[in-house]
């Protein structure tokens, strides 16, 4: 048996370190450390809480508006409002749009060049020996709609922008709703935008991915890991609050059932934090440094679902939703997540159509001198949780679960890989080829690291 290391894992947002144990040419098992140390939700502390929606974007620049919609559900039940109509479309609109660029950046920039040998020409060599399997034709095609993907990418910020003022951190959402006005201009500026995205998706965002599963069968059972999913959904309703994605927990690839936001827990045995009491929920959660602390080799926490490692992102809605349930492995999520970035498009010009012109978009407000709010909502790569209490009109304590902190987590305190430790054993290695295989199935997860541990020190 050899342990080999990747750091960092390249192509992923943020630093990764890897190191998988091999034997007999197949992984038998892994270690996934985040070396980045960072001071986000400290940052809150003593602020103003209508800061949040703002500040908390600043975490990450792929999936900035995600943070604020969270934040802005968390202040919504502690100052004891909700959206407009108009507002909860347009909260929406950006939303869907964001996501959109976010996946066509993850196929196209991080995920492709697994599967596709780039020009010989820095920044695509020195290129590893993998086992590139397009023939020439197809990898150039492949290669040119890589470039067409980066201007639909920024298509997709542009539609962001008509609603929330820049890309990325956007400057409109509040608890009320959105500060630009619905107007008909602006309602047909991103009705535009998305109809020419969603044909290009559908024309050859979907078929890229096909060509790539179709040259790499073998990889639809790597990295499959427990197969437990759970999703809280995304997009509310007006009114309603209902969501066009579900929520659920799907446990061994069963059948969903629902779920229950009080049983999450934050577990540190292996993560670098000092805490005498372990596991802890969110709201209570705590982030006292330790990087000498034995055994740890993360700092990502371990965040756990009645003591369940679970998967979230795009294949965890796929099972959840039934829109997806092929099977658990590499291709089912980089499928998954074509298809959902599709339904998202077509979710998106429904929306369009519901919006009131003109209509208020958002509403003043006065928020109680304390409070505590809960931010729920998916994100591209699963559940994002913003947990938030403030007295005399300052934030006491502010904390947040990523989707990569659930998917990238370190061992809990029984010893339990996280989701993607998980889905690495078994994996095929070929020998000389630098762990190719194993970023694969990393990259699959669309990990976000600049979201996954946010803390400070003194």
């Amino acid at each position: 048996m050899a342990v080999q290391t990747i750091f960092p894992v390249t192509r992923i947002h943020e630093p990764l370190r890897a190191d998988v144990e091999v034997q007999d040419g197949k992984v038998t098992d892994a270690w996934l450390g985040a070396h980045l140390f960072r001071g986000m939700e400290s940052m809150l502390q003593n602020r103003d809480p209508r800061d949040a929606a703002l500040f908390t974007q600043r975490i990450c620049g792929i999936c900035s508006s995600a943070h604020a919609i969270a934040a802005s559900m968390a202040q919504q039940q502690a100052f004891g409002v909700q959206p407009t109509p108009a507002g909860q479309h347009l909260t929406n609109l950006i939303f869907a749009a964001d996501i959109i660029q976010n996946n066509l950046r993850h196929f196209y920039v991080l995920v492709l060049y697994d599967y596709v040998k780039g020009p010989d020409m820095p920044p695509y060599i020195p290129r590893p020996q993998a086992d590139y399997r397009l023939p020439a034709k197809v990898n150039e095609e492949l290669l040119l709609h890589a470039k067409q993907a980066a201007f639909q990418a920024m298509r997709a910020h542009e539609a962001m922008a008509v609603f929330g003022a820049k890309a990325p951190n956007q400057q409109t959402i509040l608890p009320t709703g959105v500060t630009e006005q619905a107007s008909v201009e602006r309602i047909m500026a991103y009705s535009s935008i998305l109809q020419e995205i969603t044909e290009w998706v559908e024309n050859f965002y979907i078929n890229d991915v096909m060509t790539i599963a179709e040259y790499y069968q073998d990889y639809y059972s790597i990295g499959a890991g427990y197969g437990n999913f759970f999703s809280v959904g995304m997009f509310p309703a007006p009114l309603t609050g209902g969501r066009a994605f579900p929520s659920g927990l799907v446990i061994n690839q069963g059948q969903p059932e629902p779920i229950d936001v009080n049983h999450f827990v934050e577990e540190i045995r292996y993560s670098w934090y000092n805490d005498g009491i372990t596991p802890r929920p969110p709201g209570q959660g705590r982030t006292e440094p330790d990087r000498d602390k034995p055994e740890a080799y993360s700092w990502v926490k371990a965040p756990r679902y009645k003591e369940i490692p679970v998967e979230c992102g795009a294949l965890a809605r796929g099972f959840i939703s039934g829109d997806y349930r092929r099977g658990v492995s590499v291709m089912d999520r980089l499928i998954a997540r074509a298809r959902e970035t599709l339904k998202i498009c077509k979710l998106a010009l429904g929306f369009v159509e519901e919006i009131v012109p003109n209509s208020p978009s958002c509403q003043s407000y006065t928020p109680p001198d304390s409070g505590a709010g809960i931010g729920l909502t998916d994100a591209m790569r699963g559940v994002l949780g913003h947990w938030m209490e403030y007295k005399n009109n300052k934030v006491t304590h502010y904390q947040i679960i990523t989707p990569t902190t659930w998917n990238f987590s370190p061992r809990d305190n029984r010893g339990q890989r996280g989701p993607v430790e998980q889905a690495l054993i078994g994996t095929p290695i070929a020998e000389g080829g630098g762990l190719v295989e194993a970023g694969r199935v990393i990259r699959s997860f669309d990990p976000c690291f600049t979201c996954a541990v946010h803390l400070f020190k003194k």
